[in-house]
């Protein structure tokens, strides 16, 4: 991806936010396209014939043990969504293969039957469902009433890595996107620009000693209308699982969030997860966009490995 190609890719990506009210590339696979690519990186970019402008484009990304896809479609040719997105997932496929193959897995939000043929077309079926939740902030009175209050601090930089890198590979020792984390992985969110360190919130038990029992990190994004903060990731070491530390970091990243300026607080959760679910919809949470994925296995290319 030249520079040329980045900024092409980007114009598309801002007017597919703008008419779906939502960022179509996931927080790894931007950060992947911003930074031209990696090991494990593909773009795909189909042009529009008449003009300098694409029309759609397919993003490769090596992941934890897995390959993740996302396939953006131009709001103005989405009735080409079928051919376009043929063409690009197939051109997927191959370099997929081609590097040794392995799992996939391609997020759709509000999928439908086009979506469902094109997942068909390299082998993919349903997978997992994640879910996007909304609650308007501040707070209501009763929620905060009824949390208990614990107390945090914010991530330093240069002192807490190893601690958090600990807990968020412990939390999510069995999830494709947030686990296996490695310093370099967590280095790159820090040094992007909408990192703010008084939005990392770290809790710490004192007994038997100093030890990381979970965290709430979160985004702000001012530019957004209405004011929307993000719940970026939320972890509890299993270790102190059940002792409501959940529902209490969550609260005290919204209160944070609130007043830092945010009016709408949002979050991501895998739809089995139901005992997560059931906090934040206490915490007075809704369901806004729903997503599937589409995931399957692609073989190895012979004589590519």
């Amino acid at each position: 991806m030249t520079p040329a190609d980045i900024a092409a890719v980007t114009g598309l990506l801002n007017k597919v936010e703008i008419a779906d009210s939502r960022r179509p590339l996931n927080d790894h696979l931007w950060i992947d396209l911003r930074h031209g690519g990696r090991a494990g990186f593909a773009g795909l970019i189909a042009w529009d014939p008449d003009s300098v402008n694409p029309v759609a484009y397919c993003q490769v990304s090596r992941g934890n043990d897995s390959w993740a896809l996302d396939l953006v479609i131009d709001p103005h040719h989405r009735d080409q969504t079928l051919e376009l997105g043929m063409g690009l997932l197939q051109e997927a496929e191959n370099i997929i293969a081609n590097e040794g193959g392995g799992h996939v897995h391609w997020w759709v939000f509000n999928s439908n039957e086009i979506h469902d043929l094109l997942a068909a077309e390299i082998n993919l079926t349903a997978g997992r469902n994640i879910l996007q939740l909304e609650v308007k902030l501040p707070l209501a009175e009763e929620v905060l009433t009824s949390t208990e209050n614990i107390s945090t601090v914010s991530f330093q930089v240069g002192i807490d890595e190893t601690n958090w890198l600990l807990v968020n590979n412990r939390a999510f020792a069995n999830h494709p996107e947030q686990g296996g984390w490695t310093i370099e992985t967590l280095l790159s969110r820090l040094n992007e620009s909408w990192f703010n360190a008084s939005g990392l919130l770290l809790h710490f038990v004192e007994q038997p000693s100093r030890q990381l029992a979970g965290f709430c990190w979160t985004k702000l994004d001012k530019l957004s209308n209405p004011t929307l903060g993000e719940i970026y990731v939320i972890a509890v070491d299993p270790d102190h699982h059940n002792k409501g530390l959940g529902r209490s970091l969550t609260v005290a990243g919204l209160n944070q969030l609130a007043a830092a300026g945010a009016t709408t607080g949002m979050l991501f959760v895998d739809k089995e997860n139901a005992p997560a679910i059931s906090v934040y919809f206490k915490i007075g949470f809704s369901v806004h966009h729903e997503g599937q994925a589409f995931i399957g296995e692609i073989s190895p290319r012979t004589g590519n490995l």
